[in-house]
């Protein structure tokens, strides 16, 4: 199964460290991004995890969950949060899915359908794929899918910028240029006309090309 951009994210149950999920119910009306890791006691993979915390009071902002997700059991899962805490200064303070079984790393395209055994005689090399960010709308829809490599820790405040561009963009018939940060101006869709766009944007918008039409940000 390979996943792609607007397909709906794949529903499963899983147990998670704040006990068992139906992924879409636990979704509900929100965004979501779901974050996995190769493996426990991880040390980019630590960095991550209490970096996601540090920022989850940006996601909750913007009607955001976050789910973490790595190929142990959720035991080890809570045995690693310690470590987490002690050496980032923030314990997860959001679930992490317990996937001892590669259930939802299948499902998601993250490890090959043979796989199988005992996760604890994998090593994280063996689950190095298992590195990817979804981000998720509240149809339950794939918006975003980023894939790192273990070597590389990855950016959450582009995460971030994502979900404020993805929000935005679904609301307005606009699209965000270049490193785009929120509250700075935007681009007029390609699907608008300019005689629609007189129509939304009567102030008129700047165009240096006819194909670039430069406006503010919409509230």
């Amino acid at each position: 199964m390979t996943l792609r951009i607007n397909d709906t994210a794949p529903d499963f149950e899983a147990d998670t460290t704040e006990g068992r999920i139906r992924f879409h119910d636990w979704i509900g009306n929100s965004w979501a991004v779901l974050f996995s890791h190769p493996k426990d006691f991880t040390p980019v993979c630590t960095t991550e995890l209490g970096y996601m915390a540090k920022l989850k009071p940006e996601f909750d902002k913007r009607n955001t969950k976050i789910i973490g997700l790595s190929v142990d059991p959720t035991t080890d899962h809570e045995r690693w949060s310690n470590d987490i805490k002690e050496t980032q200064g923030y314990a997860p303070n959001y679930p992490i899915i317990g996937d001892a079984d590669f259930k939802v790393s299948k499902l998601y395209d993250m490890l090959p359908a043979e796989v199988s055994g005992e996760p604890g005689k994998r090593t994280a090399a063996d689950n190095q794929t298992v590195r990817n960010v979804f981000i998720i709308g509240p149809d339950k829809k794939l918006k975003t899918i980023l894939v790192y490599p273990m070597t590389t820790g990855r950016n959450f405040d582009e995460v971030l910028r994502i979900v404020d561009s993805l929000q935005l963009t679904a609301k307005h018939r606009v699209a965000t240029p270049v490193n785009w940060k929120r509250g700075e101006d935007v681009i007029i869709a390609g699907s608008v006309s300019s005689e629609e766009a007189k129509k939304i944007y009567p102030q008129g918008w700047k165009e240096p090309r006819p194909y670039i039409r430069i406006v503010p940000q919409p509230e």
